[in-house]
């Protein structure tokens, strides 16, 4: 059983919403409305946010790519997911903003701008100590690989397993762009592989890619071929939830000795220590 909050951002502050009956992910409190776009990501210390300029600036650029000429006002954007996460009862959050294609009527707002909470738990440790299996997701793409758009989200939804934890997404040409909700990257011979285009513009990994000159991990921005998984050391997604997650076989193929390297441990650390640091309230 999920629990929700739903918000819209308006002039007078977040207006609580309506929770529709058997919401079981964000993409539910959505049903009925124009689909626009949206970023998520996760809290930390309960009302604390990593890189959220990262997060409203992409959202801004997603608008643009939909042709929009609507402003995104972020100051009232701040003050809602302070105010909303601040008193919420959840001890951490995974936090959704939607920009909606039209205003949200349906559910008695004629706002376009959507906050959503629901709780937040971390990834098992296990998986970060044993790392996890992916699975390719055939035939998936994402139709503007630079705009975040909530119908993708809802496309996704399709691609669920008990023995999968992510779906990789490859070019006309077989190789491995990233994943349905995370970046993708390969380790081979200490240098880091992963695509430098047609990808969804992480805030995350943008996060990892700036560690990586200081850590002394040579950068390769191209992505592999899935063919060429067996010739990897270590293999890694990323997200705002997730951090730098260690993957250790893709759609049947061991990647490396099948457990997560010594590049992993070291990005994993050096990660960690930067989220401490960096962490900040929303104003």
């Amino acid at each position: 059983m999920h629990d929700f909050n739903l918000f819209a951002v308006t002039e007078s502050g977040p207006q609580p919403l309506p929770i529709p009956a058997g919401a079981q992910d964000f993409s539910d409190l959505y049903a009925g409305l124009s689909l626009g776009v949206y970023s998520a990501w996760r809290t930390f210390g309960h009302n604390r946010f990593l890189h959220l300029a990262g997060h409203l600036a992409r959202t801004r650029r997603s608008m643009e790519l939909m042709g929009w000429d609507t402003r995104l006002d972020e100051t009232a954007v701040r003050h809602a997911l302070h105010t909303v996460c601040t008193q919420s009862p959840f001890p951490e959050m995974r936090v959704r903003l939607d920009v909606l294609a039209e205003p949200a009527r349906a559910l008695g707002t004629d706002s376009r701008i959507l906050i959503a909470l629901t709780p937040f738990t971390p990834p098992p440790h296990s998986f970060y100590q044993a790392g996890v299996r992916l699975g390719i997701a055939s035939g998936l793409e994402r139709e503007r690989p630079l705009a975040k758009t909530a119908d993708f989200a809802v496309k996704r939804r399709a691609l669920q397993s008990e023995h999968v934890y992510e779906y990789l997404m490859l070019d006309r040409a077989g190789r491995i762009l990233e994943g349905t909700g995370s970046n993708f990257y390969a380790v081979r011979d200490g240098t880091v592989w992963t695509a430098g285009e047609d990808v969804l513009a992480g805030i995350t990994r943008q996060i990892l890619l700036g560690l990586l000159p200081g850590l002394g991990i040579p950068l390769h921005l191209e992505p592999i071929r899935v063919g060429e998984v067996a010739l990897c050391d270590e293999a890694a997604i990323s997200s705002s939830s997730r951090g730098w997650l260690p993957v250790v076989e893709i759609e049947g193929q061991m990647v490396g000795n099948g457990r997560p390297g010594p590049v992993s441990q070291r990005i994993m650390a050096a990660y960690e220590a930067y989220v401490v640091k960096a962490v900040e309230t929303a104003v």
